[in-house]
C-alpha cells in the first residue's frame, strides 16, 4: 500500500476538490481531471519522457548491489543520486529497517553507490506515506545529479469547460503549485490548446517566456513543451505536471520531475502502460476487488460502504462520520454493474473481520438498480450475510429493485434517503 487508506481515501476526491477549486480561483476554465489509479514507479514515468524525446536526467535502474555499482559507473556523472523505488513519498527522510536513513542519497563515489544499494535493495523503507512496517524496495535508480539554477512549473491538463487541453505554468517551480495560485495568482499562466489544430508554435514559445525562459533556452523550452504536449496525447493521459520544469548553469532545460495521470478508459489502447501498473504496494483486497472492475480503499472503522461513484462514496463516508458512525471502506460499483460483481463485492465486504454493518447507497443513474437488488439477494443467500444490511437504492428501475428486496423475505432494512440509511446502519451497530 502506497499511503494509509485514509489518506488515499481523502487524497482520491478532496485533494482533488481543493486542488481544482484553488486553480478555478484564479482561472475559472482551469480543472483538474479525477485522479485515475494506474500506479507507476518513477523511473518507468521518467523512461515514458524519454521516449518521447522529453530530457530528463540520465538513469539506470538497478535491482542489485552489482547493477547499482556498474550503473554509476556507466554514467560517468560528476555526481550521482541514489532513489530507493517505491510509489510513497517522503522517501528522502525514510528510514530502511537496514538501519540505513533517507531513501535518496548523493554520492560523487560509484562505490558508495554499491554500498548504499546494499543497504536499500531487499529492506523496508518506511516514510510517513508507508505502512508502519515500511515498504519493501526491490530496485533503485541510479541517476546523473543535477544542478538547478532556476526552477520554474509546467503542466498540460484536460479541462472539460473547454472540452480540450489546457496548458499551465508558472515561473515559481519547486513550491506547491496551489499555494503559488492563492499567494501570486499573477504567476498563473494559462493557455487553451486546440485538440484538433495541436499547439501551435506560438504558444509553446509564449509558456517559454511566461516561465522566464531567456535566449536560447526560451526556444529550448518551447521544444520540451511541445515534446510533453505530444506526450500528453500519444499515452492518452489526463495530465502531465513537471515540477520542477527547470534549467541548469549548463543551460539546458530538464524535466526533474513529473507526474503523470492516465484516462483508464484508453487501457484498451495502453496496453504497455497499463502493463506497467505496479499493484505490489497494495493491499491484497484492493487487488482483489480490481480483478471484479471494483475499486476498493480500507479505513479503520465498521460500517462498510457500497457505493457507485467516488463521490458518492465520499459523502457517505462523510454522512455515517456526521451520525456518530466510522466507515470500515468504500466500495466503489462504478457504472457497468453486473449481478456477478454485486456478488464479489459483497464477499470482499464480509471478508473483513471489522466490518459490523453494511450499508448500500446506490443512484441508479446508468446503473440499473434492479440488478442491484438481485445482485445483494443473491449474496445474502449464498454467503450467509450474518450482519446488519441497510439499503439506500434510487433512481433507475427503483421500484422494482425495492419489490425485490421487499418480497425476498430475507432481513434487509430499507432507507428512504442518505440520512435515514446513514442513521440505521449506526443504530444496527450500536444494538451490538
Amino acid at each position: 500500500m502506497a499511503l494509509p487508506a485514509s489518506v488515499r481515501a481523502g487524497a482520491a476526491v478532496r485533494d482533488l476538490a481543493l486542488r481544482s477549486a484553488r486553480l478555478r480561483g484564479s482561472f475559472p476554465a482551469v480543472q483538474l481531471t479525477p485522479r485515475r489509479w494506474l500506479n507507476l514507479q518513477e523511473y518507468q514515468s521518467k523512461k515514458l519522457m524519454a521516449d518521447h524525446g522529453v530530457t530528463v536526467q540520465r538513469f539506470f535502474v538497478a535491482d542489485s548491489a552489482d547493477d547499482a555499482l556498474e550503473a554509476a559507473q556507466r554514467l560517468k556523472a560528476k555526481e550521482i543520486v541514489l532513489k530507493a523505488q517505491i510509489l510513497a513519498g517522503g522517501r528522502g527522510k525514510g528510514t530502511f529497517n537496514s538501519g540505513l536513513k533517507g531513501g535518496v542519497h548523493l554520492t560523487k563515489d560509484p562505490k558508495t553507490v554499491e554500498q548504499l544499494a546494499k543497504q536499500m535493495i531487499g529492506y523496508n523503507l518506511s516514510t510517513k506515506q508507508t505502512p508502519k512496517d515500511g515498504v519493501k524496495v526491490k530496485k533503485v535508480m541510479v541517476a546523473e545529479a543535477l544542478n538547478i539554477s532556476r526552477e520554474t512549473y509546467f503542466a498540460i491538463l484536460m479541462d472539460r469547460a473547454c472540452n480540450g487541453p489546457v496548458m499551465v505554468g508558472s515561473p515559481q517551480g519547486g513550491v506547491d503549485i496551489e499555494e503559488v495560485a492563492v499567494t501570486s495568482p499573477e504567476l498563473i499562466f494559462k493557455e487553451e490548446i486546440d485538440i484538433f489544430e495541436g499547439i501551435q508554435d506560438h504558444q509553446a514559445l509564449q509558456m517559454a517566456k511566461n516561465l522566464g525562459f531567456k535566449g536560447p533556452l526560451q526556444q529550448q523550452a518551447a521544444d520540451q513543451i511541445k515534446k510533453l504536449y505530444n506526450l500528453f496525447l500519444k499515452i492518452d493521459a489526463t495530465q502531465v505536471e513537471v515540477n520542477p520544469f527547470g534549467e541548469t548553469p549548463e543551460g539546458q532545460v530538464v524535466c526533474f520531475d513529473a507526474k503523470i495521470n492516465f484516462d483508464d478508459n484508453a487501457e484498451f489502447r495502453q496496453k504497455e502502460i497499463f502493463a506497467m501498473d505496479d499493484k505490489s504496494e497494495n493491499e491484497p483486497i484492493e487487488n482483489e476487488a480490481a480483478k471484479y472492475d471494483l475499486k476498493y480503499i480500507g479505513l479503520d472503522g465498521n460500517i462498510a460502504c457500497f457505493v457507485n461513484g467516488a463521490g458518492l462514496a465520499m459523502a457517505t463516508c462523510d454522512i455515517i462520520s456526521l451520525n456518530g458512525g466510522k466507515p470500515a471502506n468504500f466500495l466503489d460499483l462504478g457504472g457497468g454493474v453486473k449481478e456477478a460483481q454485486v456478488y464479489q463485492a459483497f464477499k470482499l465486504l464480509t471478508a473483513d473481520p471489522k466490518v459490523e454493518a453494511i450499508l448500500v447507497n446506490i443512484f441508479g443513474g446508468i446503473v440499473n438498480c434492479a440488478i442491484i437488488a438481485n445482485g445483494i439477494t443473491k449474496a445474502c443467500r449464498e454467503l450467509e450475510l450474518k450482519v446488519p444490511l441497510v439499503v439506500r437504492l434510487e433512481g433507475t428501475n427503483v421500484h422494482e429493485a425495492q419489490r425485490i428486496l421487499n418480497e425476498s423475505g430475507l432481513p434487509i432494512t430499507s432507507a428512504s434517503d442518505l440520512e435515514d440509511a446513514a442513521k440505521k446502519a449506526v443504530a444496527s451497530v450500536a444494538k451490538k
